[in-house]
């Protein structure tokens, strides 16, 4: 059982999708967001939610004072059980879901800057796949955005593109978060 660790849908079900998707544990989920919290990341924030599955992390976030939330899913199921929780949460107004690859998304420049991006790919996506999204991701986010990556204990750590800088990795069993800020060059901005 999935379900919103905290704020104000705390406690509440979310559907999974039946295959395809590893939903992050509410631990991980628990620790990750109460790190955000303390570096300010979340109230208020455009979240982008890549590799959504149930839209978990991207909802949570929303349920913790976010602004609102893309939900970026390339698979048909997953993707309409994102649209089920949004709906079922009543956040139409505040989530949306976008059925496509993370990849191209990330191409495309976004209405406004993202404030959080959450990446939890399948475990099997290439650390190069995931380096090129950021790469690609760091013109759209707004100065000191964080940007959070959940991968394998297996899998190399991402390279931080320039305007990325290192944040801290915290390891949960399988389970490895690293997390990145928006830095820009010029001391001013």
């Amino acid at each position: 059982m999935t379900r919103i660790v905290a704020g104000t849908f705390g406690g509440r079900v979310l559907a999974v999708p039946p295959a395809g998707t590893r939903p992050t544990s509410e631990r991980v989920r628990e620790a990750l967001f109460s790190r955000l919290e303390h570096l300010d990341a979340i109230d208020g924030a455009r979240v982008l939610d890549g590799y959504a599955g149930s839209g978990a992390l991207g909802l949570e976030a929303v349920s913790r004072g976010a602004a609102s939330v893309t939900l970026v899913e390339l698979g048909r199921a997953a993707a309409e059980v994102c649209r089920r929780n949004v709906a079922d949460l009543g956040l139409r107004d505040r989530a949306q879901v976008v059925k496509d690859t993370v990849e191209t998304f990330v191409g495309r420049p976004p209405s406004a800057p993202w404030d959080l991006v959450l990446l939890d790919p399948p475990y099997d996506v290439p650390g190069e796949t995931v380096d090129r999204i950021l790469a690609d991701l760091v013109p759209a986010l707004a100065v000191d955005a964080v940007v959070v990556v959940e991968r394998s204990a297996r899998s190399a750590a991402p390279t931080w593109p320039e305007g990325l800088s290192d944040l801290g990795t915290k390891t949960y069993g399988e389970t490895v978060v690293h997390l990145a800020e928006r830095v820009t060059a010029d001391p001013r901005r």
